[in-house]
Order: C-alpha cells, then sequence, then structure tokens
C-alpha cells in the first residue's frame, strides 16, 4: 500500500501496454472528462483493481483513497466503467497480436465469423457467499466479449443463451452437447461445431437408422480423420451434420482414460468400458457443409479453442473472486474484458519474468540495435 512502491510497479505494466493506449481512451470516449479521474492511468488502474484483482466497487474506491490514487464514489466509478467496454476490447486485441497466445484461425468460408462459447461460475466475496454463473462468447482471433449473461449456478450451459447471426460460427465444448441447443444455432443462420459426449448426442445415419458411434470409430487407422454425414432430430425436425473424428495418440489417450478413471473414484462411480474406448478419439459435430469445411478443417478450427484453453483457465481463475456488475450489459461486458486484459498482462509479465534482469525491468533498446 505505499504510493510509491505502487505507482512504480504500475510503471512497470504500463510499459507493456500496446503505444498509444493512453489516447486510445479518448478516442473511444472511455475517459470524456477528468472529474475525479486525473487521466486514462488512473481509469485503468482502477478496472484493474475491480476486475483484476477481483475487489468490489466500494473496496476499489477505497484502496485508490487511500493510496492517494484518486477520490470517487463507487457509483462514479461504475458509470466510468460502462464506458470502458470499446476501449479494454481495443487493448486486449492489441495485447494478444504480440502475445504467445496469438491465434492462428484457419480461413472461413466468406461471410462466417468465428466465436468461441464458455461458462464459469462466480464466487461473490463477503457473508453472503452468493454464487452466479457467467455466460460469455468469445469472437476470434480477437477475443474480444460480444456477448455475456449472467444467471444462478443452476442456469445451464447451453447455445439457446446465445443471440446469433447469420454466418456465426460457435465452438462449443462437451457442456454444450444438446440437441435443441444445435438446432437454436442452425435455425438462426449459424453453424455449431461441438465436441460430443458419448451417450447424449443420439445420431443417425443417412437412412435414418441409429447410427454407431464407437463402431465407426474403430474404423480410425493411425492419426488420420475422417468424416460421416449423419443426422439428428431435434423437436419434430431432422437435420444433417458432419461427424469428424480423429484417434488420439497412444499417450493423450492413456492421459483421457486415467482422468476418467480418477474422477469416478473420486465420486464413487462406475466407469463402462465403451467410456474407456471412446477416450481414445476426438469426435466432434459439425453443421457445416463437407464442401464448406473438410474433417481436417474442422478439426482444426476446434483446436482453436483448445489454443485458448490455458488463457480460459487462467481467465476463471481469476473470474472466482470478485464482483460481477450484474446490473448493466455495459459495465458487465467491460467487466469482463478486464479480465481478459489481465490475463494477457500477466501472460507478459511471465514472459518477461523469463529473461530476468537483476534491477527488476527491462532496459530501453539502444537505438544502434534497434
Amino acid at each position: 500500500m505505499d504510493p510509491a512502491v505502487v505507482d512504480e510497479e504500475w510503471a512497470l505494466v504500463a510499459s507493456l501496454l500496446p503505444e498509444g493506449w493512453e489516447d486510445l481512451a479518448r478516442e473511444t470516449k472511455a475517459l470524456r472528462r477528468a472529474r475525479g479521474i486525473d487521466g486514462a492511468a488512473t481509469l485503468l488502474r482502477l478496472i484493474l483493481l475491480h476486475a483484476g484483482v477481483g475487489l468490489s466497487l466500494r473496496s476499489t474506491v477505497a484502496r485508490a483513497r487511500v493510496v492517494g490514487l484518486a477520490a470517487i464514489s463507487d457509483v462514479a466509478l461504475h458509470l466510468r466503467l460502462r464506458d470502458c467496454g470499446p476501449w479494454l476490447e481495443e487493448l486486449t486485441s492489441s495485447m494478444l497480436k504480440r502475445s504467445r497466445y496469438a491465434l492462428s484461425v484457419p480461413v472461413l468460408p466468406a461471410g462466417m465469423r468465428l466465436r468461441a462459447v464458455d461458462a464459469t461460475t462466480v464466487q461473490e466475496p463477503g457473508a453472503t457467499g452468493t454464487s452466479w454463473r457467467v455466460h460469455y462468447t468469445l469472437a476470434l482471433p480477437e477475443l474480444r466479449c460480444d456477448f455475456f449473461e449472467v444467471t444462478g449456478v443452476d442456469g445451464g450451459e447451453t447455445y439457446r443463451r446465445i443471440p446469433v447471426r447469420k454466418g456465426d460460427v460457435i465452438l462449443g465444448d462437451r457442456g454444450y452437447c444438446q440437441r435443441e441447443g444445435v438446432r437454436h444455432v442452425i435455425e438462426a443462420g449459424g453453424a455449431a461445431i461441438v465436441r460430443l459426449n458419448l451417450n447424449n448426442f443420439p445420431l443417425l445415419d443417412r437412412q435414418g437408422r441409429k447410427f454407431g458411434l464407437l463402431s465407426h470409430l474403430r474404423q480410425l487407422t493411425d492419426h488420420q480423420p475422417r468424416e460421416w454425414t449423419v443426422q439428428f432430430d431435434a423437436g419434430a425436425d431432422r437435420y444433417e451434420a458432419q461427424l469428424c473424428a480423429v484417434r488420439r495418440s497412444a499417450v493423450a489417450a492413456e492421459r483421457a482414460r486415467s482422468r476418467i478413471l480418477r474422477r469416478a473414484s473420486r465420486n464413487g462411480h462406475v466407469v463402462q468400458p465403451e467410456t474407456l474406448e471412446g477416450a481414445g478419439y476426438i469426435f466432434v459435430l459439425s453443421t457445416l457443409s463437407s464442401q464448406e469445411a473438410s474433417a481436417v478443417a474442422v478439426l482444426d478450427l476446434y483446436r482453436v479453442r483448445w489454443q485458448i484453453e490455458l488463457a480460459f483457465k487462467r481467465m476463471k481463475s481469476l473470474l472466482n473472486a470478485g464482483h460481477v456488475p450484474k446490473y448493466s450489459d455495459r459495465s458487465a461486458r467491460a467487466w469482463i474484458q478486464g479480465k481478459l486484459l489481465t490475463v494477457l498482462l500477466i501472460e507478459q509479465l511471465l514472459d518477461e519474468a523469463r529473461l530476468f534482469s537483476p534491477w527488476g525491468f527491462a532496459l530501453p533498446m539502444p537505438q544502434s540495435l534497434a
């Protein structure tokens, strides 16, 4: 809490931000007037205290007042946060381009946009211990939050929560493996790529007969992916899709089976042989046609989810503490974007730490070397 130390440490963090980040605050109208906040640096420090550290709005302004950072009310900070979404999105996008998590997204057909959907629980601090679930989608490769919804912990993961536009290609993990949810995406003009569970998404072959998933997976040889045209029923309608699959390596399959057995042991469950056999494969359902995306392309698109899974997990660990601004769409979206920016700053700090210097910060590069 020593103001001199806090200011010095902030200077190191600010050096990791993209060039022109302060001017961008005014360009995006995050900072329209300086009343109570003397500039973009102060505003971003307050946001990172709230969203990154996980302090409530009231705790944030109290700490800011103690260290002499700003004298502002929690209500005023909440109003400021509402206007910061576009600024934080631009900062996140710029940070991501130079991050080791910069995504190389496979080329999609013209007019299609890639989005990833996820959800996480949030435990509010204090005596109430209220739990919430934050559902959100990220536009890729920018890692820009373009939708969120806050529910109670009983609010399940489903594509049906997501507003879908024509041309959206939405990536989901096994939590979103539900026929009605996939139907919602199709009917809205989008496409779903979702990791399947072994038993809870019944598939049919082209003749409308039961599709034997494991019997088809056994046909896979080496590590060559394959695809099959399948159908599924949702409500009174039948839809066509592509099942894309690849055999896991022996090491990856053994790790997957070990995780299943450990989880079953903790929960006192008996693992079925089919479950262990299915762990030897990755199988994904795609509602894109085979002309729009081959099996290799679909699996490559799904791989993008795996590329950012580590960043997601780190973000989730940050999300597990703090106050969710539940009553304002704009402030909650800015809060999530602040979490994403914090993740990228942490990753940048870790990268800097690998090139340790005894004096504790990076020196400017000499002009002759630049």
